[in-house]
């Protein structure tokens, strides 16, 4: 078996996510309220006293888009406001007692090991630390390779893993029909879901099964961490590569000023640390936060419990007393122990929380507890944000949570936090292309940019600044602004084939090193970022020519704006390039210092 490019990186260890200090939140609380205020404060000034008369139009337009982005401030405020995790408990022996099934003296639990096209080297060590898992006392466990691509290669090599090898004929349901496969053919109490690169840590089992013994527990989901993302490379490193002849006293002084600053570290942007840390960890305060597929573990009770309440359409207690014996289940038409959709776990989720009389609960355990391969391309990461966009925005369009029968208010929240962010695809452009607008035209949104305007602006965004730093803990906020404008043109792309009934496809995300392709994905955020240019530069020309209402104040306003969204659109591609020279030899190297070269391994 060929080695593979993560090998390089098995020698990292994960991060411990420790809680949110008493202090910290009280300070985050009170910033959020600061913001809270000013931001009503804003609005109110916004409708009331700026509206420009002489643009009323885009005035209004882009007022009402300010209105709308302030909304998604709240319901975010109200996602992550507070922490609140489970509190942890020991895997107990006897933890099939805990469910409404007939008890058994062991506990039986299955590992689902999904692929579709990966290669043996990524399923492999998969399976390996699979095996690896160890088993708490009076626990029987079962490993299963679940092929969609019915390979005799991942046969084989379930066959030397001691694992059982499952395949279909079609490919019905995705991923969903992949796992509803391994259900019907197994008898576990409880499922472990990874994907073919999920590689589980020894002690998974331990540290996630004690929660079951609170018998409304559904499943356990433990934060996805990436374990080969790029470090980068550092100012000098570039320097040394395009001008390896610069005088040293320029080499030292960028050293001196960027030593430890890495560019293109997580190049395309999936370090899913905040989404876990902050967002999954906080919903938990409400049982809230939603399952995400790998590196989680699911009571086969709650499964097809709801599974057949959402086919049968009948009460709680009538779904209990209906069989679930996999066997008998196997040849029941029509039912989706995962239901059948490109988001099948958040679709799956919105099921279980929608459970009326007495809702299943998730728990979200705040330590990694496996590793995972992250997106080599931009072809990948497009391919998966793609994925992940049209899934939610098809719930929206046509399974929409926020109405569901028996869902609790809180948990309708936090999905409307979840799915407003989507619908920004209606809102982002105008804010995006605002300033481009005012250059080209000469027209502001507001009256003029006054004291007033500063007044009332600078406060409110201070104020959320400060806030959304305390919240996050440490964690890098950037990366997220960036994917907000990066992903545009996919989130549109998304929208627009949902809208015209495209149902959104399932294709797996690339696990290999791909270059061909990317800069077809890419090709939207240059060309947006070039007209932008080119637009700062027509409203500067019209500046220098004296044209009426291009105020100093609306040049320099507009364009700082304007380079702020040509910075967030060009991230991906400038940190794409990056990765990809840094893949090639490093002659430069040859003209670092001792010092030099240990900040460039």
């Amino acid at each position: 078996m060929r080695s593979a490019y993560f090998s390089k990186f098995e020698y990292r260890k994960p991060p411990r996510f420790p809680p949110l200090s008493p202090l910290r939140q009280a300070a985050w609380h009170f910033c959020a309220g600061l913001t809270i205020g000013f931001l009503a404060l804003y609005l109110h000034w916004r409708w009331t006293a700026s509206l420009n008369p002489e643009a009323m139009t885009f005035s209004v337009a882009v007022a009402t888009a300010e209105t709308l982005f302030a909304l998604g401030t709240l319901l975010f405020f109200y996602d992550i406001w507070q922490e609140g995790d489970t509190p942890e408990a020991p895997a107990s022996p006897d933890i099939s007692e805990n469910t409404n099934v007939q008890p058994r003296p062991i506990t039986r639990i299955d590992i689902f090991i999904t692929t579709f096209d990966e290669g043996c080297e990524v399923v492999a060590p998969t399976l390996a630390a699979a095996q690896a898992v160890c088993c708490p006392t009076d626990c029987d466990l079962q490993i299963y390779l679940l092929d969609d691509g019915a390979r005799p290669s991942m046969a084989n090599l379930a066959e030397r893993y001691g694992a059982r090898y499952l395949s279909r004929t079609s490919n019905i349901g995705f991923k969903a029909g992949n796992l509803r496969n391994g259900l019907f053919h197994s008898s576990g109490d409880f499922v472990v879901i990874c994907d073919a690169d999920t590689r589980l840590f020894p002690r998974f089992l331990d540290n996630t099964l004690g929660y079951f013994r609170d018998a409304s527990v559904a499943w356990v989901q433990t934060p996805h961490w990436f374990y080969d993302l790029p470090r980068g490379q550092t100012a000098i490193a570039i320097l040394s590569r395009f001008a390896p002849h610069c005088p040293r006293w320029l080499r030292k002084s960028v050293y001196r000023l960027t030593a430890k600053h890495r560019f293109a570290a997580d190049p395309f942007l999936s370090d899913p640390t905040v989404f876990f840390d902050v967002i999954q960890r906080r919903r938990n305060r409400n049982y809230a936060s939603f399952c995400c597929g790998a590196a989680s573990i699911h009571r086969r009770e709650a499964i097809f419990e709801t599974a057949l309440l959402c086919q049968s359409r009948t009460n709680r207690q009538q779904a209990q007393n209906l069989n679930i014996n996999p066997t008998q289940l196997r040849h029941r038409s029509g039912l989706e122990p995962y239901r059948f959709h490109v988001s099948e776990d958040l679709y799956t989720s919105i099921e279980l929380h929608s459970v009326q009389g007495h809702p299943w609960r998730s728990v979200y355990h705040p330590q990694p507890e496996a590793k995972m391969l992250s997106p080599q391309s931009a072809k990948a990461f497009c391919t998966q944000r793609l994925k992940y966009a049209g899934g939610s925005i098809d719930l929206i369009l046509r399974r929409n949570p926020i109405f569901r029968r028996g869902m609790h208010w809180r948990h309708r929240l936090h999905y409307a936090a979840t799915f407003y962010a989507h619908l920004s695809v209606f809102w982002t452009p105008l804010l995006l292309m605002a300033p481009a607008f005012s250059l080209m035209t000469g027209q502001a949104p507001v009256q003029a940019y006054s004291a007033s305007f500063f007044l009332h602006f600078l406060p409110m965004v201070f104020a959320n600044e400060l806030a959304m730093i305390l919240s996050s803990k440490g964690h890098s906020l950037t990366k997220g602004r960036c994917l907000s404008v990066a992903t545009l043109p996919l989130q549109l792309k998304a929208f627009w084939q949902v809208a015209r009934g495209h149902r959104p496809q399932f294709p797996p995300t690339p696990k290999t090193l791909s270059r061909a392709e990317d800069m077809r994905f890419l090709r939207p955020n240059l060309m947006l970022a070039l007209a932008l240019f080119l637009i700062a530069l027509i409203g500067i020309w019209q500046f220098l020519m004296g044209r009426p209402n291009f105020s100093l104040s609306l040049l320099v306003v507009n364009l700082f704006w304007l380079t702020w969204n040509c910075t967030l659109l060009l991230q991906l591609p400038f940190a794409t390039w990056l990765h990809a020279i840094g893949k090639s030899p490093t002659a430069h190297h040859a003209h670092l210092s001792p010092q030099m070269k240990e900040a460039n391994p």
